[in-house]
């Protein structure tokens, strides 16, 4: 069975949620917190697997939360569960680690079958969302990056090493680096084989 830790500031809706995960067979309830403040405090002594994560909260909010406890504990699932459905929002949460994002009239059924995706290493949201962040996605990388990083990441996907695309750009090696680097930034990854991945993913190269 897994456990499960409740922050939102609405002390009805966290009793409501309550009572949801724990009428499952595979999911229980060891933290209901008002705050984001209190569950990061007890993060160790609740061993949860999973935390569902109001966004506007007093003190901390749930995109800041959110990060701190993904340092922490980078394995946990954490489901931000809100009723604001903005791009920017959705975008910030997931950036920040969000397993996946649902809004708060999200059905009983829904919620229970989203943690159960989640636990099987999907990434549950509303149709609306998943529409919006594809969307955002997609505008932000073609907007972030410059030509140059561009033509980079081009040469790079064709196999040349940093010096030889420093050659045919004309430029020197740590240019090339630091061009490099700005393109990992910009696309969230670590590695060349996930930068070359992305961009083909989103057309770039």
């Amino acid at each position: 069975m897994k456990k499960v830790v409740i922050v939102e500031d609405n002390k009805t809706l966290n009793d409501a949620f309550c009572d949801i995960i724990n009428s499952s067979k595979s999911f229980k309830v060891v933290g209901q917190y008002l705050d984001a403040e209190s569950s990061i405090e007890n993060l160790q002594k609740d061993k949860s697997d999973f935390i569902l994560m109001d966004v506007q909260l007093p003190g901390i909010n749930g995109v800041e939360a959110t990060k701190i406890i993904k340092k922490e504990k980078p394995k946990i699932n954490i489901i931000i569960i809100t009723v604001y459905e903005n791009s920017e929002t959705v975008f910030e949460a997931l950036c920040a680690g969000a397993t996946g994002y649902l809004t708060k009239n999200t059905t009983q059924s829904r919620l229970l079958d989203a943690m159960e995706e989640a636990l099987n290493g999907g990434a549950p949201m509303s149709i609306h969302i998943a529409k919006m962040v594809v969307s955002s996605f997609k505008k932000t990388i073609h907007a972030d990056l410059s030509e140059r990083e561009l033509e980079v990441l081009t040469l790079l996907s064709k196999g040349k090493s940093y010096r030889s695309i420093a050659e045919v750009l004309f430029i020197s090696p740590n240019t090339i680096k630091f061009h490099i680097k700005n393109i990992y930034d910009k696309l969230q990854v670590k590695t060349k084989e996930d930068a070359i991945l992305k961009a083909n993913n989103q057309n770039l190269i």
